[in-house]
């Protein structure tokens, strides 16, 4: 990560004066460690939250904390802390590290134990959280859109559960980028499921927005339901079903949705140009309704 405009000694100087959290402890960050045994480590057997920070201040913590506590239940494994408890902890991470625009990540695991497959019932679990600094707001990207290539989506059947395995989208990512695009949208039998790590969305040439609906395949966006909430409010229509690569070349509009980049106009695919290759009026006004309610709902 680089913070914009600040010299590359001062940045390191920033990211190494962080304090992070690991079980109940507050620590530099360049002082926090897990053990080498600990499962997320040796098996993915982790889940993980990011969560956006706008004025120094939580944004839609509990789309965040509930999501957080179905992929918990969905691979049984107990979290180390309540979600009030985290949400406590995030806010007094943004505090200690004086955080006015950016992310919290937050990492849960089974625990550390000698290797097994078998996780022993009894293990203690890990709990890590560290603050990112990161222009959201006036992110660059925003005015000028991004470009994306499509990738064969070869993740686990389970994409519903915020694992931490995220492998196949590391890959995808660095496909992407030796293709010349900026993200990756994952393609399974010529249908767009998501992006490697955002919501994918089209708008059609009726004004109409499409992304898929929740279902395995798909992980629930946090930023993507608030979207469609807002949307939905001002009685736009939405259709919530799965669109092909095709339609997508074709639609007048295309964006990503994520927490860590709220709403990204997508601006060509595959190097084909969307539209007019230029962020579309309905993204504009779909990134300034969830801005204007990441504001509102920020804690």
């Amino acid at each position: 990560m680089i913070l914009v405009g600040l010299p590359a000694s001062l940045w390191q100087s920033r990211a190494m004066n962080r304090i992070a959290y690991v079980n109940g402890a507050f620590l530099p960050l360049e002082e926090a460690t897990v053990s080498i045994l600990d499962r997320g480590f040796l098996f993915a057997d982790g889940i993980y939250e990011v969560t956006a920070v706008i004025d120094g201040r939580l944004v839609d913590t509990p789309r965040h904390m509930a999501r957080l506590e179905r992929s918990a239940h969905e691979i049984d494994m107990r979290l180390r802390e309540t979600p009030a408890q985290i949400a406590a902890i995030e806010a007094e991470l943004i505090s200690r590290n004086a955080l006015r625009e950016g992310l919290v990540y937050l990492q849960a695991t089974r625990g550390a134990a000698d290797r097994d497959f078998l996780p022993s019932p009894d293990l203690e679990p890990t709990l890590i959280l560290f603050t990112q600094a990161k222009p959201l707001v006036d992110a660059p990207a925003a005015g000028t859109g991004i470009t994306v290539a499509s990738i064969p989506d070869i993740r686990w059947g389970r994409r519903d559960i915020k694992s931490v395995m995220l492998l196949a989208q590391v890959l995808a990512k660095q496909e992407a980028a030796r293709a010349g695009a900026q993200d990756a949208w994952l393609v399974a039998d010529g249908m767009v499921t998501e992006g490697a790590s955002s919501t994918a969305w089209i708008v059609t040439a009726g004004g109409t927005l499409v992304t898929r609906a929740h279902s395995h395949v798909t992980l629930p966006g946090c930023t993507g339901d608030a979207l469609a909430a807002l949307a939905g409010e001002l009685g736009l229509t939405i259709e919530l079903r799965p669109f092909s690569l095709e339609e997508a070349y074709a639609a007048a509009e295309a964006f990503n949705s994520a927490a860590g980049t709220l709403i990204l106009p997508v601006v060509a695919i595959d190097g084909r140009p969307i539209g007019d290759g230029a962020p579309g009026p309905v993204t504009k006004r779909m990134r300034e309704l969830y801005i204007d309610f990441a504001r509102r709902a920020a804690e």
